[in-house]
């Protein structure tokens, strides 16, 4: 066998390092030595004895994102180490390569998980060379690794990057949020060895114009659509097009359904195969100027906000409830990652980013069944306060039935819960809440989103609320739904 010697993972995994920018989450109280031995020996552990997906389905090894929430939320070092000890359960051996992986052969075994070892051991090389920020550019974003003239098959890197879940994404995201080169490269070797949802999920077009996207390009998109209808687009220039004007938009086009099925997956593949030509075109009147200061933090900021808001919003009926949908989670997971990997990226991949982020999120939404977003019944049906009894502690307080800080029993709770994404959820929720909670009604005044003018900051607490009280304890968990909305 060839030698496909993993990195020392002393390199791979260091101590983490403080976030990368003021937007990105910032680390709870609790942080200790134990918790720091213990999160290193499971990542180290984990990267040596488990295989990136734990069966054949290519389902996903959770085990380092959940270590890494613990530990950023300040849980402990014996709980860190048990809950590896739970999850390492279901997992599969490492799988030996059949050859290394080279430049030569880089191409040749994309979406075959016998080579993930192989391409870890390419991307640990590659980034010692060039570093994360190159090697990212290089292989994600660059218009040579999504389609080479002549190959048999296209490496299309951008596409395994961004599907399957975004798993790729918040895999490399974790690793530049908290300094971790192991992270990174497992990530991209997930990528690499990810499977495609059919071909050209973002054609050669999306890259040779995504970047400087205007209204013309959106109106040739639209007029290039062969499934019949038409789909709503502005007719001059405008200052600017929120993602919420999308969502308003797609939501009166009945052309983009899909039916029910038993394997979300494969409703998803049927959202691609049968319309996703169609959401492309919706996502390309996003606009998105450069030019503007800050556009970036902008523009990544509505995503963070649609994101929640499909995911909760689309999630609650007034008289079915909450149903914490377990695929439109991963949307709101994945968005917390945004704002560390633009700090790596050139202002021309952060555009591709955000806009590649965008049309995933679409197709999910109508993959699940395109929830309506009733913001004004979910702005007036749901809390923003807990519903269990205020602690004893607060009894002699001056605001005695006032819970001090809501997110603080959600966060509890999360951390000791057996499952092993509600952690990264509240924390997204949390962190959302952080900066953009004291966003006034009236924020999102103008949009074409019928309600958007009601909707605040409160959204991200009601969301962690919902999804607390629909998951239960760790004494009574609760599982996701995976039932999707179809009417």
């Amino acid at each position: 066998m060839p030698s496909t010697a993993i990195i020392d993972c002393e390199t791979l995994f260091p101590a983490p390092s403080l976030p990368p920018s003021v937007l990105s989450p910032q680390r709870l109280p609790g942080t200790s030595v134990e918790s720091l031995a213990a999160l290193q020996y499971v990542l180290k552990d984990n990267h040596k004895r488990w295989h990136i997906f734990h069966n054949d389905l290519k389902q996903h090894n959770h085990i380092a994102h959940r270590a890494l929430a613990l530990y950023a939320l300040g849980g402990s070092g014996p709980l860190i180490r048990g809950f590896y000890e739970q999850d390492s359960g279901e997992q599969l051996p490492p799988i030996e390569p059949p050859e290394a992986i080279t430049s030569t052969n880089f191409l040749d075994h994309l979406g075959d998980e016998r080579y993930y070892r192989a391409y870890i051991t390419f991307f640990g090389q590659e980034i010692n060379e060039k570093g994360i920020s190159v090697v990212l550019e290089q292989y994600i974003f660059s218009d040579g690794f999504q389609y080479q003239e002549g190959a048999s098959s296209q490496p299309e890197m951008l596409s395994r990057f961004m599907l399957s879940l975004f798993h790729a994404l918040i895999h490399v995201g974790n690793g530049v949020e908290f300094g971790l080169k192991g992270m990174v490269v497992e990530g991209l070797a997930l990528a690499a060895v990810q499977d495609l949802f059919g071909n050209e999920f973002y054609p050669k077009h999306f890259f040779t114009e995504g970047a400087q996207v205007t209204t013309e390009v959106a109106a040739h998109l639209v007029s290039s659509l062969t499934l019949g209808g038409s789909v709503s687009k502005t007719t001059g220039p405008r200052a600017d097009t929120h993602v919420f004007d999308i969502i308003a938009r797609i939501v009166r086009d009945d052309i983009l359904k899909v039916d029910n099925g038993p394997v979300p997956r494969t409703v998803f593949k049927q959202a691609v195969a049968q319309h996703a030509a169609r959401i492309r075109a919706y996502a390309a009147q996003w606009t998105l100027d450069v030019t503007r200061k800050e556009e970036i933090e902008r523009k990544m900021e509505e995503l963070i906000w649609l994101s929640s808001a499909v995911y909760a919003i689309g999630a609650f009926d007034e008289v079915k409830g909450f149903a914490a949908d377990f695929y439109l989670m991963h949307v709101v997971t994945s968005s917390l990652f945004l704002p560390s990997l633009i700090t790596s990226l050139t202002p021309g991949s952060q555009v591709l980013l955000l806009r590649a982020y965008l049309v995933v999120v679409l197709t999910w939404w109508v993959a699940r069944g395109r929830p309506d977003l009733n913001i004004k019944s979910f702005m007036v049906s749901t809390s923003t306060r807990l519903t269990g009894s205020v602690s004893k502690g607060n009894d002699s307080s001056i605001c005695p039935n006032e819970h001090p800080n809501p997110f603080l029993p959600i966060i509890q709770t999360s951390i000791l819960h057996p499952d092993n994404h509600l952690a990264k959820l509240q924390r997204s929720f949390a962190h959302f809440s952080t900066v953009y909670g004291n966003r006034p009604a009236g924020y999102h005044k103008g949009t074409e989103l019928e309600g958007a003018e009601l909707l605040d900051g409160s959204l991200f607490v009601r969301a962690a609320l919902l999804t607390a009280n629909y998951m239960g304890s760790k004494e009574e968990p609760n599982s996701w739904s995976r039932g999707g909305f179809f009417s």
